[in-house]
């Protein structure tokens, strides 16, 4: 019985040893799980095609004027337009580097989404090409005619639509002859009519509407 008692007391103690090193494990692993468990996990995004850098409206976007960011979910605009979609289409305004591109951006039918089904784009050639480069898509301007040979004054220019906003400034075709600056404005078919006609018989300026302004 002497003989079994040495060897029964270093069973145990190798046992309390093991018991002791898996206890140390169990609680190693269990902090491992709380750390991960409590670690955020990495955020959702989305490929967003964008503006490389600040481009002009009127740009013909090229492949150097487009990259992609990744932007949260709550950040991406609708209508967002695709790489093939983007090259070579004009901007129909001003934007900031990343800046999302969408189809409200580019010259296209999307310009008109957002200001009323019963509205139209109306092609407008003003006479003062200089005051139009200050126009930016968005703006609100009153359309006046005045006479052919510039005698008639603003008291007595005609307004022949008033509040239209202005989609688009394109850029002026190279080796165009037409003097002024066209416009693209969303008007009804009525003003629209009335552009057409006064476009013919008088010269087209502008005023900035007050409805521009807070």
């Amino acid at each position: 019985m002497d003989d079994i008692r040495p060897a029964l007391q270093r069973l145990a103690r190798t046992v309390g040893w093991h018991r002791r090193l898996l206890a140390g494990g169990l609680a190693a692993a269990a902090v491992a799980l709380a750390i991960e468990a409590a670690s955020p996990s990495p955020p959702t995004t989305i490929d967003v095609l964008v503006a490389a850098s600040d481009l002009d409206g009127g740009s013909r976007l090229t492949d150097a004027d487009l990259a992609v960011a990744r932007l949260p979910p709550d950040a991406v605009p609708s209508g967002l337009v695709s790489h093939a979609d983007a090259t070579g289409a004009l901007l129909a305004g001003p934007v900031r580097a990343g800046e999302p591109l969408t189809d409200r951006r580019l010259l296209g039918p999307g310009l008109l989404a957002g200001w009323g089904a019963e509205l139209v784009a109306a092609p407008v050639r003003v006479a003062d090409a200089g005051a139009a480069g200050y126009l930016r898509a968005g703006d609100r301007i009153d359309l006046l005619a005045t006479s052919l040979d510039g005698t008639t004054t603003i008291d007595g220019a005609a307004v022949v639509a008033a509040g239209v906003p202005v989609l688009a400034v394109p850029p002026a075709a190279e080796g165009a002859l037409a003097e002024g600056a066209l416009l693209m404005v969303a008007a009804t078919p009525e003003q629209a009519a009335d552009l057409a006609a006064a476009a013919v018989a008088a010269r087209l300026t502008f005023t900035v509407a007050a409805a521009r302004f807070p």
